[in-house]
């Protein structure tokens, strides 16, 4: 069981009975407050998302597998979108599970996951995946498209347009990924999920408010 708080940008909580996990806390870059991060998980898509405080239970940014109280996390490399295919793997995607849930968590990266990459996250029941485009990140097609490739239940969309926030560059509005997908959307403030049984039966979008 874990619950699930969007705070923008591909800025995300996650919290369980003994963990609680930040991802991508360095919200400055998008001109909101860094997420605190004191005696929590900090895990980052990229470094540059890392705030890097000495006091996080544990810095998690590259590729590799952890074990931090109830969360399995497994890193896989990854092209990032404004990167050419032969540039180092600057990004990281990261399978969660937490009790029965697997939950599977892409940042900025390029389009087309290779056949390592959708190995290594494997079935899951959720994805979370930024989808403002404009050449910075996955925009609607592509997300759609990587959607469809992992197939889980339950998608997150990230790192949309949102008028509080003050991205590098402009992206593109939640409508537009949710038109391409062609999936239900239910609206939630947060996302609480005690299992896997509890999940939709078909694939369908939450999008989580931003708190």
């Amino acid at each position: 069981m874990f619950e699930l708080e969007y705070k923008g940008g591909n800025g995300l909580v996650l919290t369980s009975k003994k963990a609680t996990l930040v991802i991508d806390p360095k919200l400055s870059v998008v001109g909101q407050k860094d997420i605190k991060t004191k005696d929590e998980v900090e895990l980052a898509t990229e470094s540059r998302f890392r705030v890097e405080n000495s006091d996080a239970r544990i810095i998690i940014d590259s590729p590799g597998e952890y074990e931090v109280g109830d969360f399995t996390i497994r890193g896989t490399a990854a092209t990032r979108h404004i990167d050419t295919p032969d540039s180092e793997k600057l990004s990281t995607i990261y399978r969660l599970e937490c009790g029965d849930i697997r939950l599977a968590v892409l940042g900025n990266i390029a389009p087309k996951l290779t056949d390592e990459q959708l190995e290594a996250i494997g079935i899951v029941d959720m994805l979370v995946l930024p989808i403002g485009g404009n050449g910075y990140t996955l925009d609607a097609t592509s997300a759609a498209a990587i959607v469809r490739q992992i197939e889980p239940k339950v998608v997150v969309p990230v790192h949309y347009a949102d008028v509080a926030l003050a991205y590098e560059v402009p992206q593109d509005s939640i409508d537009a990924f949710i038109k391409e997908l062609g999936a239900p959307v239910e609206q939630v403030q947060r996302l609480k999920l005690k299992s896997a049984a509890g999940l939709p039966q078909v694939l369908t979008v939450f999008q989580v408010a931003r708190t």
